[in-house]
């Protein structure tokens, strides 16, 4: 069944009409699938990026960074803008924002050209990702039919970044590195012009921006993530990165200050005070580090260790997409019947046991024999979480407050993914280095002079030694992502109490994608 014929069985009359609804669900979960897909498909652009613009190999790492740190740093404030200017007004600042940045990163002649425009990309879907996530509440009643309408919407937001993966590496191959910047524009235009028409606008709260917190949460944010990943390249003693780490410490702790003395908090401290809700939230910081490691260490296995060109390694993250949607929807359908509960410990599960499987990684593994099996148990895990975990982020939350709620949901995949990859990126460095050692003595006695020549003291050139020292750097890394897991596990079983009786008697229908 089509999304609109399922919603406007039991939808109220809204914005244009009970029919609709499901175009009013597809116009939100565009905008969601466009920011969060932007997170991966730069991935596979990156080696033609460094390319055109001269960015070095350490440079190279902020055209995720700018965006990832803008994104996630800001999505408090967000939420806390729609909240009181009309969420639906924003949404649309926000989308043409997104769309005026990818415009300029397309034809960024420069590197700090294409920075300023990836910075500029994460602020603007650090707006209109929490208000569209909150335009749900607004505009679908609570029950069945909000159940089913974040069911679509985790499901896209959690087959994202597999989408951005395929669609970056045919945009690649087939035409050029800027298209993947370009894509976004045409999709911006049309989704501004449609929220007026199909999208219910909020009412406007009163209040004011806390411009402190926010400016604490995102420097401290920046702070952290540049500790590890300077540590990941001059070791854990190097005076900078200690620096950063402290600075960084030092900023959460101000934020945490000023949101208890301000009276309008980007973030109300009173939300941690739900266990279920704060469950959740611990159970999303630990598995996006996870996913962000997934996406990006088995992009970097599969095309230079399988030796998979952009868009096969695109199409390699199918079945991790196909995993999520189903997963998702089961969770959506039978969360009234079962609890919440039972799919985030379960979910957990699996998660964790997908990414202990990949810490088996070899330099001979295959796709099928190494990639496959453990992505799709992880994925079909991430699929089970997501539903419940929306639901229980926004359950009980007063109108007024859902914008900062879901902000806060957002905000923390955003920070757990850019904390947890610069983990375990300073995981895979010290891994990686050892290998070198390791491998070295034979390296230097079967290596040709040109290769000899080229080896600068990092990793050995050519095979089979630097497809060697990739492979036991990625399996390294996944031990802490499956080490994460285990404290997502933790959290679902003792922290999250929610049962069946907790969410509405009615469990929502399944509903096409």
């Amino acid at each position: 069944m089509a999304v609109s014929e399922t919603l406007s069985k039991s939808a109220p009359t809204g914005a244009g009409g009970g029919r609709n609804k499901g175009i009013t669900l597809t116009v939100i979960a565009a905008t969601q699938l466009m920011v969060v897909l932007d997170a991966t498909i730069v991935n596979i652009a990156l080696p033609h990026i460094k390319t055109a613009l001269g960015f070095s190999d350490t440079s190279l790492s902020w055209v995720i960074n700018a965006y990832t740190l803008a994104f996630g740093g800001l999505l408090l404030l967000g939420g806390r803008i729609g909240d009181i200017l009309g969420r639906r007004r924003v949404f649309v600042v926000g989308v043409l924002l997104f769309g005026l940045a990818s415009l300029i990163g397309g034809i960024a002649q420069d590197a700090g050209m294409l920075l300023a425009a990836r910075g500029l990309q994460g602020i603007g879907g650090a707006i209109c990702s929490p208000t569209a996530f909150a335009l749900i509440a607004t505009n679908f009643q609570e029950g069945p039919e909000r159940n089913r309408a974040f069911g679509v919407f985790s499901a896209v937001a959690g087959s994202g970044a597999a989408i951005g993966l395929l669609a970056g590496g045919a945009l690649t191959e087939y035409l050029d590195w800027r298209w993947v910047f370009f894509v976004n524009v045409p999709i911006a235009v049309l989704i501004a012009v449609a929220a007026p028409r199909f999208i219910n606008e909020s009412e406007r709260q009163e209040g004011r921006f806390d411009v402190p917190g926010a400016l604490a949460s995102t420097l401290g944010l920046v702070g952290l993530v540049y500790g590890f990943i300077r540590a990941a390249s001059d070791g854990w003693s190097d005076g900078i990165a200690l620096s950063s780490f402290a600075i960084g410490a030092l900023l959460i702790v101000a934020f945490v200050v000023i949101e208890r003395r301000t009276t309008q908090p980007i973030t109300p401290l009173h939300l941690f005070r739900n266990r279920n809700r704060t469950g959740g939230l611990i159970m999303m910081l630990c598995l996006a580090a996870a996913m962000f490691g997934i996406f990006f260490y088995i992009t970097i296995f599969a095309q230079t260790v399988i030796g998979y060109s952009p868009l096969k390694a695109g199409v390699a993250f199918l079945p991790i997409s196909v995993a999520i949607i189903v997963a998702a929807q089961l969770a959506s359908a039978f969360q009234a019947k079962y609890g919440p509960k039972v799919f985030m410990a379960g979910g957990a599960v699996l998660v964790a046991l997908g990414l202990t499987w990949l810490t088996q990684l070899k330099a001979d593994s295959s796709y099928l024999s190494g990639v496959l099996g453990p992505t799709v148990v992880f994925g079909f895990g991430m699929g089970l979480i997501f539903v419940p975990v929306m639901l229980l982020s926004v359950a009980g939350v007063p109108d007024h407050e859902a914008g900062a709620a879901s902000g806060l949901l957002n905000s923390t995949q955003q920070i757990g993914g850019a904390l947890g990859l610069s983990i375990l990126t300073t995981v895979f460095s010290t891994a990686a280095k050892d290998e070198v050692k390791a491998q070295l003595p034979d390296f230097q006695a079967h290596a040709t002079p040109e290769q000899l020549a080229s080896f600068k003291g990092e990793f050995p050139i050519g095979s089979p030694w630097y497809s060697q020292v990739l492979a036991h750097g990625i399996g390294q890394a996944f031990i802490v992502g499956a080490a994460l897991a285990v404290v997502a596990l933790l959290a679902a079983v003792f922290v999250v109490k929610a049962k069946a009786s907790d969410l509405p008697a009615e469990g929502p229908a399944g509903m096409a994608i």
